[in-house]
């Protein structure tokens, strides 16, 4: 792992990373140096093209001379004869093309020479600005895994830290919790024998706490039925819950009757049997505290339903759907006959017929615009599958140029590689 240098200011005390600086510096120098590099190069470049459009000028004004001097020549040799001039034309006319053709070649040369110096001073350039981002890279890199390294240092003390601070947290209240768990004790004592004084209180109180939330929970739940209480000192259990709905009254009743008391007794249940024929009620619930032996949980005992008051509650709710579903069955026995010639007449009536074929008409619109929906959703998915292969093409396209020009500088992307260029690399 790399060191980190610092060195701290005599005036203000701070640490300064002197790698930093010398990076900040290397930086500067580069840069200074490409600008200073690339003025140079253009004004060499213009110098070059000034003296380029010097020669041409030169060229042009020879070119103009030679005319003037071979419309001279001209001149002249027509009052030689024609051979002569023919000759003599052809002469000059050689001479001053091959002339043209060694300065242009030497030219030309010149330039491909300086074009190519340019050419390489301009690669250099390129290169010492990849090699800055290189060294901008690596410098990220080395922060972060500095500041991975001291979160996972610090996080390596942090744990020592808090195991030293707990086990002398440990240490010192060791004595503190002795004496908590010995205070603690003691309550537990006395918890017991105020518990046991407590049961030894009125059973006949309990038992009416019991009765009440009995009732109250009956009139809460269930608005619409009527909950009437057996006055204290009549014969019989404790209250009688009159089923109604919106739409029938008197759908049936259920008995209830409250215990709490240690131990079940068998004769509860004959004494309950015999109360419910006499009020002429459908079910009857005895709501206890403890269970007849033979339950484990809520049930039927010689056809009184046995439940604790936690059980009470869902047990309710069920028998009162029950005794809503017999009297609707009784009165749909009762109705039999006219509801079935009711029947009859609805299914053979015009009515019913315009209402199948309603919806008959319903479903084939559906189906309609289902087929419209699924060609729909085909046309959508064809071209949507056709910007997605467009969208990979050229991704792969630009990928692999990308990779061609910097080579293994660019990490792989497995999506677009063969399976065994993983093992070439390696």
């Amino acid at each position: 792992m790399p060191t980190k240098t610092t060195i701290k200011c005599p005036n203000c005390n701070t640490d300064i990373d002197v790698n930093d600086i010398l990076y900040h510096q290397l930086e500067d120098e580069l840069k200074q140096k490409n600008i200073s590099e690339q003025k140079k190069l253009r004004d060499e470049v213009e110098a070059k093209r000034k003296e380029y459009k010097q020669a041409f000028d030169t060229l042009k004004v020879q070119e103009e001379a030679i005319k003037e001097q071979q419309e001279k020549f001209d001149e002249e040799l027509k009052k030689a004869t024609q051979i002569q001039l023919k000759i003599e034309k052809q002469k000059l006319q050689e001479s001053i093309k091959k002339e043209l053709e060694e300065e242009q070649s030497e030219s030309i040369a010149l330039l491909k020479k300086e074009l190519d110096e340019k050419s390489n001073q301009v690669k250099e350039l390129n290169k010492s600005k990849a090699e800055i981002e290189k060294l901008k890279r690596e410098k990220e890199e080395i922060t972060s895994k500095v500041q991975a390294e001291a979160e996972i240092a610090l996080t390596q003390r942090l744990q020592v830290e808090k195991q030293a601070i707990q086990k002398a947290s440990d240490e010192q209240n060791e004595l503190k919790l002795k004496q908590k768990e010995e205070q603690l004790k003691q309550l537990q004592e006395q918890l017991q024998i105020a518990q046991r004084k407590a049961e030894q209180g009125s059973m006949q109180l309990q038992g009416e706490v019991q009765e009440l939330a009995i009732e109250e929970y009956l009139a809460d739940k269930y608005p619409f039925d009527v909950i009437e209480e057996i006055k204290k000192g009549a014969r019989g259990a404790d209250c009688i819950q009159i089923v109604h709905t919106r739409e029938v009254q008197n759908c049936g009743k259920i008995y209830y009757e409250s215990k709490r008391t240690k131990d079940f007794q068998k004769t509860w249940i004959e004494k309950f049997k015999a109360d419910m024929r006499e009020k002429s009620v459908d079910v009857g619930v005895l709501v206890t505290e403890v269970l007849p032996s033979a339950l484990e949980r809520m049930g039927l005992v010689d056809g009184v339903w046995v439940c604790t008051f936690e059980e009470f509650k869902g047990l309710s709710s069920v028998l009162r759907d029950g005794v809503i579903k017999i009297n609707h069955a009784k009165k749909s026995e009762e109705n039999k006959t006219d509801k079935m010639s009711l029947l009859y007449g609805y299914l053979t009536s015009t009515e019913f017929s315009m209402q199948i074929e309603a919806i008959v008409e319903g479903f084939t619109t559906m189906k309609t615009d289902l087929e419209t929906e699924k060609r729909s959703m085909a046309r959508i998915w064809k071209q949507r599958d056709k910007q997605i292969e467009k969208v990979l093409d050229n991704t792969i396209g630009m990928y692999g140029s990308i990779k061609g020009i910097a080579g293994n500088a660019i990490g792989n992307v497995k999506a677009l590689e063969l399976p065994y260029s993983d093992e070439e690399d390696v």
